[in-house]
């Protein structure tokens, strides 16, 4: 009996040992470097982003968020490495919706979507309906009858089959109902090349590749294809406002966790993103590199992500479209 009792002293005093390392751990985060993963190469939008978080944020924390590029496949490669990182919060990412509700749509993903900690989002990248200068169109309805009267002869540039500026595109054909004939390139930047040398017509992508060319005027925007109107061009007017208010397709990023890292730990790095975010410095900048400053709660990132991946479902079904 007196074995018994001090051996179930024993596991007692462990068991409070261990809920006091936990405690300790948990308060002594961060206490080094964090890992912030982003799914795509250095120097794109989201990397741009990130870095901008991680600086501030970073500053917040009082520890170095070191920005990680793991670019490929859509965003899934990186997105699939910090999914199953070690769950002890030291390793986050920002990405866009790309991996968690497009690429889904369009080939077997290496991880579980159920596994997706969402944090907040970040910013909101406004899309653009933009043409070549010698397309003869200055509004969207002028592109539509121009497409209607020669159905096919227009072409539009995306950054890849399956990527955003694609679906964003065939979205705009289905709602529009006009037949224009899709060019692939390796990144949005090619596309944009090819706009401005006129190999393509049209393109449907972030404002943040096409800023300096509008405002140079050697590219011209028709509609934002957002709910509201962009600050960096508050002339054109949206989709909605064009006729077309289904034809939405913004870029939104987040910042997204591992499964089993720790919920207080969660929260500190999402409160530290937040703050990031919501700082006047933060958002002048975003402004300047053609993105919208903006935070959600968890759940809210939650489910505008169930309806991206519902909205691909439609496009990617009614158009047959695939990776080849």
């Amino acid at each position: 009996m007196a074995q018994t009792l001090k051996l179930a002293a024993l596991c007692i005093t462990a068991a409070a040992l261990s809920i006091a390392n936990q405690t300790a751990n948990a308060q002594a985060w961060p206490s080094k470097p964090i890992r912030l993963v982003v799914p795509y190469a250095a120097g794109g939008p989201a990397d741009v982003i990130a870095r901008l978080v991680a600086k501030k944020a970073g500053e917040d924390l009082k520890q170095t968020i070191i920005v990680d590029n793991k670019g490929g496949a859509g965003g899934t490669i990186g997105v699939d490495a910090a999914l199953k990182s070690t769950p002890d919060g030291y390793t986050f990412a920002l990405t866009a919706q790309g991996p968690l509700a497009g690429m889904p749509n369009l080939m077997k993903v290496p991880y579980a979507l159920a596994d997706v900690q969402y944090l907040t989002l970040v910013a909101r990248g406004p899309a653009v309906i933009v043409v070549g200068k010698k397309v003869a169109a200055n509004n969207l309805a002028d592109l539509i009858k121009l497409a209607k009267a020669s159905p096919g002869k227009l072409n539009y540039g995306s950054a890849g089959p399956g990527t955003t500026p694609h679906i964003g595109a065939e979205l705009l054909k289905q709602e529009a109902g006009i037949d224009i004939t899709h060019v692939p390139y390796k990144g949005a930047a090619p596309a944009v090349t090819g706009l401005l040398s006129g190999e393509i017509d049209i393109a449907m992508v972030d404002l943040l590749n096409v800023l300096p060319h509008v405002a140079a005027g050697t590219l011209k925007v028709l509609a934002v294809a957002s709910p509201t109107r962009a600050p960096q061009i508050p002339d054109v007017p949206t989709t909605k406002e064009a006729g077309y208010p289904g034809v939405v397709m913004d870029t939104t990023y987040g910042v997204i966790a591992a499964p089993g890292v720790p919920a207080d730990v969660q929260k500190k790095f999402r409160d530290a993103i937040v703050a990031a975010v919501q700082s006047t410095e933060v958002k002048e900048q975003f402004l300047k590199q053609g993105v919208i400053a903006m935070t959600s709660t968890p759940q809210d990132y939650k489910v505008t992500m169930q309806a991206e991946f519902d909205k691909w479902h439609r496009v990617v079904t009614k158009g047959k479209i695939t990776l080849d």
